[in-house]
């Protein structure tokens, strides 16, 4: 068996594995093939790959050779009508690219997008969403202390008091708890907003003081993402975050919904009462942010307030975000490639099933044919 490594779009730094997850590959007999240059922008040379025993081919020629390919953003357009009867797989965000998907049928590729992948227990290792959101929380919070034009912490000094900055997270998922532990780090004061009340706990325990609003709906079964609420609850959830808002310096938003357009969670109305020089970032931004003025991948600025849409910060950190990403497409492949290394497709594994969303020229994931 062939698994090929792609290199990724030039926006993007991180690479699916590096050298290191790719030696078990190795052990098992596994050819391993690495597109030129790969592993550049993540801190490894064609040299590191080489010295495991992986080898460094041209993109055609891993195309042509692989029966898995390996790419986090969706392959080159060129290289679609080249992958009939191979297996690919990244992180495709097939809820919102269902005519892709349809596309990608057409063309008899099997598709297993990892972000699709039931978030169960048994999943946690191959969790791609939450290994690259735990990065982003943490980047998020650097970002915004690097741009706001105070200090985070408080400081006591000949030349006078400076007070902490208070940081308003929304979302308390895994990009909202690292965010929560590295503002408390850098010394600020931290409220944090949630629709699931079952995470008050791990925010007080991170140091962050949690923001109660009765009569949400139960989130309990949506794999750590939010869901929709009533226009009762909302209306309740508006005056709260109104309240908090007013009184914060630095605002990181990070809630979503799988397949619909990210809640709009702070207004323009909101953002007039905010400080001039505060800033938000907003890791919802591929999915319209959850602000009214956010532009993914574009700082905007609204009356005084900078409002930073970045939903890609994980690559900001390629190295440790390509560690984890290998780590977690490792485990995946342990589930589709016996102790032999072979192919062993096994679509009664709720994982391998849950993942796969395009086989034998049919897209297979209910949620997402039902688009």
């Amino acid at each position: 068996m062939v698994i090929g490594v792609l290199k990724e779009p030039d926006f993007e730094n991180r690479v699916s594995l590096l050298p290191e997850s790719i030696t078990p590959l190795i052990k098992k007999g596994i050819q391993v093939f690495v597109q030129k240059d790969a592993g550049k922008n993540a801190s490894c040379n064609d040299d590191d790959y080489s010295k495991i025993g992986a080898e460094i081919k041209s993109a055609d020629e891993i195309i042509s050779s692989s029966d898995i390919i390996l790419s986090i953003n969706h392959p080159q357009a060129s290289y679609i009508s080249h992958l009939a009867s191979h297996i690919i797989i990244g992180i495709y965000h097939p809820l919102f690219n269902a005519p892709l998907m349809r596309d990608w049928a057409k063309q008899n590729i099997t598709v297993f997008s990892l972000d699709m992948l039931p978030r169960t227990t048994r999943a946690q290792s191959m969790d791609v969403l939450s290994s690259q959101a735990n990065i982003a929380g943490y980047k998020a919070v650097l970002l915004a202390a690097a741009t706001y034009p105070r200090y985070f912490p408080m400081l006591m000094t000949a030349a006078g008091s400076i007070p902490p900055a208070k940081v308003l997270i929304l979302g308390a998922g895994v990009a909202g708890l690292q965010a929560i532990a590295t503002a408390r780090r850098l010394g600020a004061v931290v409220e944090v907003f949630d629709t699931r009340p079952a995470v008050k706990e791990e925010v007080m325990s991170l140091g962050g003081k949690f923001i109660e609003v009765e009569g949400a709906a139960d989130a309990s079964k949506a794999g750590g993402y939010a869901v929709e609420q009533t226009q009762e609850f909302l209306e309740k959830q508006k005056a709260k975050i109104a309240e908090s808002i007013a009184k914060a310096d630095v605002v990181i938003t990070t809630a979503q919904i799988p397949g619909k357009k990210a809640p709009i969670l702070v207004t323009g109305e909101m953002m007039s009462a905010m400080k001039k020089g505060s800033l938000i970032v907003d890791l919802a931004a591929s999915t319209g942010g959850n602000t009214e003025y956010t532009k993914n991948n574009e700082t905007v600025k609204y009356n005084g307030v900078s409002i930073i849409g970045n939903s890609a910060l994980a690559s900001e950190m390629p190295y440790d975000a390509s560690k984890m990403y290998g780590k977690n497409v490792l485990n995946f492949l342990q589930l589709i490639i016996d102790k032999e290394g072979k192919l062993n497709l096994n679509f009664e594994d709720d994982l391998v099933k849950g993942a796969c969303i395009v086989q034998k020229g049919e897209v297979t994931n209910e949620r997402v044919k039902s688009l």
